[in-house]
């Protein structure tokens, strides 16, 4: 009885899922108001009755009271998260607010599967995040000196990311974290943001030669230092979020081709240079010659997601457990394993809905400054989830970046929240603008 049940559960999963990534995209047909709001009305319906499907199948199979508890909590918060954003911020960007939910409860479920005391632990992280970010879209509105601190940008991000390189935590081979008085964080995680700004105030104020030279300097210290803490998977973030805020704020071609140029030839040093680089690439390109070391993780994890096949296992008849990490970089191979390929795709159809969100914000801000940030952040955002999932299904080598608001991790958790928060300031502010205009 219990196993038609699970068999049942994931293809309902499957149909809801369906039905918001639906929803998701057809929000963008619409230009009445009401009508978009009765389609996030609609994410939100099909969102509930996953996240309860979910957890009462993990209820059924633990028979943990402590799962119905931690249910009920996350329904409280999403409930107040999602109307109490409506509520403080009149113009907020329902689809955004919808769409940051949905894979935080991706998230959940899958890491309630893995490891109930994780799951909770990152939903007191979730929960801390929101309410310190709350006030991000207001500050965005209503300060307008973030353009004049360009060099306080600049200084954080180098300060931090040379602290990290000096005294850093090694994970892996490369220096990630700081540790202060026993909490841990990633300062790579903020600083992508603070280097967003950055660029974003420097071809603010100008793009003559002199002006790119410097901001590209400058640009090119935080890789470096990226790269000798070992942090390729953040340098090459970084690395691509400026060639294309360089080149939309320039329209330069050469600018462009440099930059790739000089990407390439920096991949092939880094190869040359970096055993633990050469390491992930022969993983990459021959797992199963070294399927019991080296290309143990990533072999584990196609299996994975050839076992769970288009509809997936169900939940906890997989067995996510396996694969190293699986928490972290490697979270989308156990939501393919268990919850199937297509609802999988799903989750990778949602992250490309928040990055042409986020696209369509820069392309109808005015100011240059918030057009490169929306633009700068968008890039940052969707390089992050290609790299992820890139790294899982081994279309490229696993570079050990996150899936934001889905994998384990407070600074992951935390530094997407200022992002998506950041963005919806630039969306409020753009509606606000709106609104004058009309009134005038």
């Amino acid at each position: 009885m219990m196993n038609l049940i699970i068999e049942t559960s994931k293809y309902l999963m499957i149909l809801l899922m369906a039905c918001y990534t639906y929803f998701n995209f057809r929000f963008f047909s619409f230009r009445d108001i009401w009508k978009k709001r009765a389609i996030c009305a609609r994410q939100n319906q099909a969102m509930f009755m996953l996240h309860l499907l979910a957890y009462l199948i993990i209820y059924l199979k633990t028979g943990e009271v402590l799962v119905l508890i931690f249910y009920a909590a996350q329904v409280v918060f999403f409930l107040a998260y999602i109307y109490l954003y409506r509520l403080f911020y009149r113009n907020v960007s329902r689809l955004l607010v919808n769409n940051a939910c949905m894979l935080m409860c991706v998230g959940l479920i899958m890491l309630t599967r893995i490891s109930l005391n994780r799951a909770i632990r990152q939903f007191i992280l979730i929960a801390a995040s929101a309410v310190i970010t709350w006030l991000v879209p207001w500050i965005i509105d209503h300060v307008w000196q973030l353009s004049r601190a360009a060099w306080l940008y600049a200084v954080i991000g180098l300060g931090l990311l040379g602290v990290v390189c000096l005294t850093g935590t090694t994970t892996f081979g490369a220096q990630l974290s700081l540790e202060i008085h026993g909490i841990s964080f990633q300062p790579s995680e903020f600083v992508k943001i603070t280097f967003v700004f950055f660029a974003a105030a420097m071809f603010y104020r100008s793009v003559c030669f002199k002006t790119v030279a410097v901001t590209t300097t400058v640009a090119a210290a935080h890789v470096l230092i990226l790269v000798l803490s070992k942090d390729l998977g953040s340098a090459l973030l970084f690395f691509v979020a400026y060639v294309f805020m360089l080149f939309v704020a320039t329209s330069n071609w050469l600018y462009l081709g440099a930059g790739m140029g000089s990407g390439a030839l920096a991949a092939l040093v880094a190869y040359r240079w970096f055993p633990h680089v050469q390491t992930r690439v022969s993983a990459w390109s021959d797992p199963w010659s070294d399927i019991d070391k080296n290309g143990y993780q990533i072999a584990q994890s196609l299996f994975a997601i050839g076992t769970g096949g288009w509809f997936g296992m169900g939940l906890y008849q997989g067995m996510p457990y396996k694969i190293p990490v699986v928490e972290k970089d490697f979270i989308f191979a156990a939501i393919s394993e268990e919850l199937g390929g297509i609802f999988a795709l799903c989750v990778v159809l949602i992250c490309i809905g928040c990055f042409l969100q986020f696209m369509m914000v820069a392309g109808t801000l005015k100011a240059s400054f918030f057009k490169l940030i929306a633009f700068g952040l968008g890039i940052v955002y969707i390089t992050q989830v290609f790299l992820t999932i890139g790294g899982v299904t081994k279309f490229i080598p696993s570079t050990g970046v996150t899936l934001p608001f889905v994998s384990y991790g407070g600074s992951s958790i935390f530094s997407t929240f200022l992002l998506f928060n950041i963005i919806q300031g630039l969306y409020i502010l753009k509606r606000n603008e709106e609104e004058e205009d009309e009134e005038n």
